[in-house]
């Protein structure tokens, strides 16, 4: 994880569902349940990538 959480960026759903290449509807079950960490800004939800890569890593094991 980085150390400096101020140049992490913040993912849009969209963003984030390319680069796991599975549906938005996919991705909102995934933030919803969990199962992917995710932020809300207001109603919308945001995804760290430092969140992403750990996702992906735990997903090689």
């Amino acid at each position: 994880m980085p150390e400096n959480k101020a140049q992490d960026q913040l993912l849009t759903p969209e963003e984030t569902a390319a680069r796991l290449k599975i549906s938005r509807l996919t991705l909102g079950d995934w933030l919803r349940s969990g199962k992917l960490k995710g932020v809300k800004v207001g109603r919308l939800w945001r995804v760290r990538e430092s969140d992403l890569e750990a996702f992906l890593k735990e997903g090689e094991k």
